[in-house]
């Protein structure tokens, strides 16, 4: 919305519960799960204090902090860490549409107990390089396409994680979080979001008595 700052809150503390996020005292998400991510919301430009409780509940708040939103910018408030340890992380979005067949992607770690690693082609090149707990690796214009990728401990070829099929469609913009455990419950996996660009639906008719039908879109 011109003139307005998009926010949006993923929640990737592994242990937390589901959680309520506050915008100076009224609930603006809720519900949100461990691997869920908000729609946008639109805010004026200012500071904002933000507070974070179980869901349905007022207290305790687990994160509490002032955070500043800039006009005619996107947003991703992160909940990371484990939950006694839980803290916000702001990821600044870049959601304009990339070049004509390409794709951009980005990668977030936040699985709090992963070390540094970097992000491959499966067997192949790295894409994103030393990417700590909390770090946030640079948009990566990709060709549109699918991929098989890995994560691998920094600096070397030993996979901690395997990522096939990967599939970056054209004109749109993804985040790739890493979140959970390594060794633990949730399993360290990894969650790729479309941030922006156009959707791709498909109808199956599934009925087993239905004759053949049409599908209306907007009429």
């Amino acid at each position: 919305d011109r003139g307005f700052a998009r926010v949006r809150v993923a929640h990737t503390s592994p242990d937390a519960p589901a959680v309520d996020v506050w915008v100076d005292g009224a609930k603006a998400f809720e519900g949100l799960a461990f691997e869920e991510i908000s729609r946008y919301a639109s805010l004026s430009d200012g500071s904002y204090d933000i507070q974070v409780t179980p869901a349905g509940l007022t207290e305790p708040v687990v994160i509490s902090a002032t955070l500043a939103f800039a006009p005619e910018r996107d947003y991703t408030i992160a909940a990371t860490d484990i939950l006694t340890q839980i803290t916000p992380i702001v990821l600044v979005d870049n959601n304009r549409a990339p070049a004509a067949g390409k794709a951009q992607v980005r990668f977030v770690h936040t699985s709090p107990n992963a070390p540094a690693v970097d992000i491959a082609l499966a067997g192949g090149p790295v894409l994103f390089s030393d990417i700590a707990f909390g770090e946030v690796g640079a948009y990566l214009p990709v060709n549109a396409y699918y991929y098989d990728l890995e994560v691998r401990l920094a600096g070397t070829n030993t996979v901690v994680l395997a990522l096939p099929r990967i599939t970056l469609n054209e004109g749109s913009v993804y985040t790739v979080f890493a979140m959970g455990l390594v060794g633990g419950t949730p399993p360290l996996e990894a969650v790729l979001v479309a941030d922006s660009g156009f959707a791709r639906a498909r109808v199956v008719h599934a009925s087993p008595d239905a004759p053949n039908v049409d599908v209306w879109i907007d009429g």
